[in-house]
């Protein structure tokens, strides 16, 4: 029981030290100095944990291991430092919100602040993911002004999807047509063919969908200035509504909505944040930006099963582009795992056994349709 025990301290230990890690992380990119105080204070709440959960293991006359933030920390950790919280905010909110139950049944938890800590984590992250800052942001974040701009996405997440989505088609296409035993020229060709396919496809897929988001905010802010031209009164009360769901006294909440409905661009800016709970300066995002992402990502992919054909030829050129695309699909597999925190072996072998599964039934439809035709 005691080794358990041990075992189980240490999984909690390791989930609080990455936890602070990331928080601080969290708070040091953070441009906005009070939500970064919020980081500060959440990575404190961690390190209160750690300490519990190292006196626990003391008591079980276990060694204390040197605090290291596991590698999907690391990961979440470095992406926070260049690309900024935004692009990790959900990923984290969402292990806050599946860890959130984790010690209601853990007895050494009993009469602690542990859950209660755990639970108002998972409230002030699902309150900055849902909030647009404009002067507030809720009972727990009190008012925030300065950024106004609302986080969330996952940029990270997305693109681990967009390469192997790259990867699982082109490589499916590739040993399809391997199958059927062309030569390596047309190999090369069709690896080509399938990875500008694929990746002017996802382009244009995205750029239409993010044109059509972009058209479609433009015209309810169209509508709303309008609505405000025709009755600011109304509109004032509405922006004094949704100040006051957000926490703030009734009195602050009319203060505020007098104040940013004073002059008619800085009323639509807010009722665009708060009420269409749209950005202004990004009205969904840009559409050529969204489609190279998704151009360059799926590219990234693709060309991996293609590539060996270039260097190789026969078989050892199949089974070069076999052996690349195994790595790739166990790789991609296993960064999945940074968002899902399912063990790294698990995901990654579940990854590689579907890819090439896919790959072996292409094949095998190739070489029947090969064998049919000659």
């Amino acid at each position: 029981m005691t080794s358990i025990n041990v075992k189980r301290y240490l999984n909690n230990w390791q989930g609080e030290v990455d936890g602070a890690a990331q928080y601080r992380a969290l708070a040091k990119a953070e441009k906005n100095p009070q939500l970064s105080k919020v980081y500060t204070n959440m990575a404190g709440m961690e390190e209160k944990h750690q300490l519990f959960w190292e006196e626990q293991l003391k008591k079980e006359g276990a060694a204390v291991p040197k605090a290291k933030p596991s590698w999907r920390a690391r990961v979440l950790i470095w992406t926070t430092e260049r690309l900024g919280p935004s692009t990790v905010l959900k990923t984290i909110a969402e292990n806050e919100r599946v860890d959130k139950n984790m010690y209601t049944v853990q007895i050494e938890a009993e009469g602690t602040p542990l859950t209660a800590d755990e639970h108002l984590h998972d409230r002030v992250l699902d309150e900055i993911l849902n909030v647009n800052e404009q002067g507030a942001t809720g009972s727990y974040l009190a008012e925030i002004e300065g950024r106004h701009k609302s986080v969330g996405g996952n940029t990270l997440r997305a693109a681990v999807l967009g390469a192997n989505d790259g990867l699982c088609s082109n490589l499916s296409l590739v040993m399809g047509v391997a199958g059927a035993s062309f030569s390596t020229h047309v190999l090369q060709l069709t690896g080509l063919a399938g990875l500008l396919a694929g990746a002017f496809s996802m382009a244009l897929g995205e750029w239409i969908s993010v044109t059509n988001s972009r058209e479609l905010n433009e015209r309810e802010i169209q509508v709303e200035s309008e609505e405000f031209d025709l009755n600011p009164e109304a509109e004032r009360e509405e922006l004094k509504l949704i100040y006051e769901s957000k926490g703030m006294s009734p009195a602050n909440a009319q203060t505020l909505a007098q104040h940013m409905t004073e002059n008619k661009a800085r009323a639509m800016d807010a009722l665009t944040r708060e009420e269409l709970g749209i950005d202004p300066d990004e009205k969904g995002g840009s559409p050529m930006m969204a489609a190279l992402s998704s151009f360059a990502l799926f590219s990234l992919g693709a060309i991996v099963p293609v590539f060996p054909f270039f260097f190789w030829s026969g078989t050892q050129a199949i089974i070069f582009s076999a052996s690349m695309s195994a790595l790739a699909l166990f790789l991609f597999g296993a960064a999945g795992t940074i968002f899902t925190g399912k063990p790294v072996w698990f995901a990654g072998t579940r990854q590689l056994i579907l890819g090439l599964l896919a790959a072996c039934i292409t094949f095998g439809l190739g070489h029947l349709l090969g064998v049919s035709l000659s």
